[in-house]
């Protein structure tokens, strides 16, 4: 319910800076360039709390990314001692059917084989990427 002061007070008396007196104070209020000083005070604290945040953030994420890039070289070092170890194991594997020196040179063959095979995609890849820019550049002169 409503509070009946409101309904009965006299049209002075509920305007802020005013007394009930016939005489009361005239409102104060701040200055335009009080309130542009207060809102440029308010921009700042703002931009370096943002800015601190940030860092904060950059920080984190940084520190994030060295632990995988770590984690992640790790990872790859233990796959490298995977496939030497499986190549080595074909070597033995082999050993008793082709010879040593065979199972050596049947390993080392498809290795190599394979090294071609991606070789080749990966230039043909490189071509496609240089011939994509040259064809970009010819466009524009």
């Amino acid at each position: 319910m409503l509070d009946n002061a409101t309904h009965e007070a006299q049209p002075g008396e509920l305007e802020p800076g005013r007394s009930s007196e016939e005489g009361g104070e005239e409102p104060t209020f701040g200055s335009l360039a009080d309130d542009v000083s207060a809102l440029i005070d308010d921009g700042k604290t703002y931009f370096q709390a943002e800015v601190a945040f940030q860092k904060t953030r950059a920080s984190y994420a940084g520190e994030k990314t060295k632990q995988g890039v770590v984690f992640g070289l790790a990872a790859l070092a233990f796959l490298h001692l995977a496939l030497i170890a499986l190549v080595v194991g074909l070597v033995i594997a082999l050993g008793p059917y082709l010879t040593p020196f065979g199972a050596v040179a049947v390993v080392v063959g498809v290795l190599l084989l394979g090294v071609a095979i991606f070789a080749q995609k990966a230039v043909r890849r490189f071509k496609a990427l240089g011939d994509a820019f040259k064809s970009g550049e010819n466009e524009q002169s």
